[in-house]
């Protein structure tokens, strides 16, 4: 027996004449989603998505369902014949568990009413199978204020009731926008960054800098285990490693110790920008918050983008620590980003960096350096990986 689950979309509702191309996205994350929880059937019309998952997969279904992004909300529902008498039956059914609760909740019916060739308006249904449901059960309506709503949807080809609306990932579908290199560290931050741009449409690829040995196989684990966490959403990943140690020391020996911080981010991004560019990499995407670290002041973050010949987004510019802590909850990033593993940032730091950093004070303190060579050696020997999702 097969469960029927109803998708209804977010903001594809607003994409007028461009919309079926995005449909058509959601529709292509939706199957890869589910591509190994049985034999799914999925199917598009009268403004929703419907699924039909074997029960034994049910509950997996639901959950991946509800992290799809384009989706503002899904049901569990129950298909019925296009009839008042099956209609008010099957709500029926799905009320009856209503009864035996304490204490007893109130109920109304929303009804609607996509194929006018049916014979009652949408209150007509309402108030109809709301009566049958109050002689059955004894339920009380409340048509204000109710405990529970259960819903009616009279369809063109599909009749449906349902109850409970679990809420959606909300956003555009992965692919519906450009694909961005994410500057991924093993920390909090820079993966909760990733998933925000993913829910804005964008496909992720990922770039790690990893300085062996100061930082271990265990460091890129951390950050392997994130690219698969990142890939739920689009079903692969790629991730590029990039080692960092050999420009971290030349830095450290050429340049003031104060601005090693600042230098370090702008060989980052020069790096980041040509590995985009290569792989058609529309913009770079960072964790970046605004006055988090020293790095991180309106100053130093000019100086550093200064560098860049692509966009930057930093979608947790104006969060709390708190608030990106809560999002990498969500995402089942935060217990992978605690784990005690250092990443190159936190190498060779001076005890005072430089907290605003001018443009001309940057190109002074680069001047000892062969900039061009160093990031030309880093794409060189950039290593690359595809990472499959990790799911439940």
């Amino acid at each position: 027996m097969k469960k029927i689950i109803v998708l209804r979309y977010g903001e594809l509702f607003l994409k007028g004449g461009n919309r079926h191309l995005f449909e058509k996205i959601l529709l292509r994350n939706i199957k890869r989603s589910l591509a190994d929880l049985g034999s799914s059937e999925i199917e598009r019309g009268q403004g929703r998505i419907f699924v039909r998952c074997e029960e034994a997969f049910y509950e997996r279904t639901l959950r991946r369902l509800s992290k799809v992004f384009g989706l503002s909300s899904l049901s569990p529902a129950l298909a019925c014949e296009k009839t008042l008498a099956d209609i008010a039956q099957v709500a029926i059914e799905f009320a009856k568990p209503l009864a035996e609760r304490s204490p007893i909740p109130t109920f109304k019916i929303e009804s609607r009413r996509a194929d006018k060739r049916f014979p009652m308006t949408s209150p007509e249904i309402s108030r109809e199978v709301g009566g049958q449901i109050h002689l059955a059960t004894k339920l009380p309506v409340d048509i204000h204020n109710p405990d529970v709503t259960i819903g009616v949807e009279v369809g063109d080809r599909q009749t449906f009731v349902f109850g409970e609306r679990v809420k959606g990932a909300g956003g555009l579908p992965v692919g519906a926008s450009a694909q961005l290199l994410l500057l991924l560290s093993g920390g909090i931050d820079s993966p909760v960054a990733g998933h925000l741009m993913q829910k804005r449409g964008c496909r992720l690829r990922a770039l790690y800098f990893h300085s062996p040995p100061y930082t271990n196989e265990h460091a890129w684990d951390k950050v392997k285990q994130l690219s698969e966490v990142l890939a739920r959403s689009q079903s692969q990943l790629v991730l590029d490693t990039v080692h960092f140690t050999e420009i971290q020391k030349e830095i450290r020996d050429k340049a003031p110790p104060e601005m090693a911080v600042v230098l370090y981010r702008r060989m980052m991004v020069r790096i980041a920008c040509r590995i985009a560019q290569q792989n058609r990499c529309s913009a770079l995407a960072t964790g970046e918050s605004l006055g988090q670290v020293a790095s991180q002041t309106v100053e130093n973050i000019a100086t550093i983008e200064a560098v860049s010949d692509l966009p930057i987004f930093r979608p947790l510019t104006a969060f709390d620590k708190m608030e990106t802590i809560n999002i990498a909850h969500e995402i089942e990033s935060y217990e992978i980003s605690i784990l005690p593993h250092e990443d190159c940032c936190s190498l060779f730091v001076p005890k005072h960096p430089i907290t605003r950093a001018s443009l001309k004070q940057a190109q002074h303190g680069e001047s000892r350096l062969d900039v061009d060579a160093m990031v030309e050696e880093a794409v060189a020997n950039m290593k690359s990986e595809t990472i499959d999702a990790a799911y439940e």
